[in-house]
């Protein structure tokens, strides 16, 4: 097997472990005596985040292209006035602290958010709620979700029992505020201080 990186996000870390767990169970079960190999711990892996198997799961990412040198890096797109306006409305750690009363802000906003979703995968109303919920420091994620859908930015069963993220290109504009939002985020991380060295 190629060693190649590939990464993930476990958005629900229980609903993962029992998944994972449940998988265990069932093959001890059926009477595996030995401790899965690591294709099969791989293929378990992947079922437990929804996919068919390993593969399935590696063919639905695009893996993330090598850092380029500093000076080999793009230089950042301009952030137009709305844009800048639009990546105010965000604090530092990346929430959005009030909806914005321009509708050119608000949709821009809205771009920022549906970078929180997997494309590669199904949301409960639930899950879409605890994501929302944790983007937001005005407490109301049912706007922002109905607004999601309303951007046709993400899409939902009548029955609202499935999310799905919808498959968009984002223009200069957005690409601009988006790149902008990460850059922020990243530089005001706090950082944790490392526990000290025992003498």
């Amino acid at each position: 097997m190629s060693r190649l990186p590939l990464s993930f996000i476990v958005p629900d870390a229980s609903q993962f472990a029992r998944a994972l767990g449940q998988s265990l169970k069932t093959r001890h079960a059926e009477g595996a005596a030995e401790p899965p190999g690591h294709v099969e711990v791989l293929n378990l892996i992947a079922r437990a985040l929804g996919h068919r198997n390993f593969q399935a799961m590696q063919a639905s990412r695009t893996l993330p292209a090598l850092p380029l040198a500093e000076e080999d890096q793009p230089p950042p797109l301009p952030l137009s006035d709305n844009a800048r306006k639009a990546l105010m409305q965000f604090d530092s750690r990346g929430r959005l602290i009030r909806w914005p009363n321009k509708f050119s802000v608000q949709k821009l906003a809205m771009w920022v958010l549906w970078t929180l979703f997997d494309s590669q995968r199904v949301y409960t109303e639930r899950e879409v709620n605890e994501i929302l919920k944790a983007a937001n420091a005005f407490g109301d994620h049912v706007t922002l979700r109905r607004e999601l859908i309303n951007h046709h930015l993400l899409t939902r069963k009548s029955d609202c029992s499935e999310y799905r993220k919808l498959p968009a290109r984002p223009d200069d504009e957005i690409r601009a505020l988006i790149g902008a939002w990460r850059s922020v985020r990243r530089t005001r991380q706090p950082r944790v201080p490392r526990p000290a060295a025992a003498a």
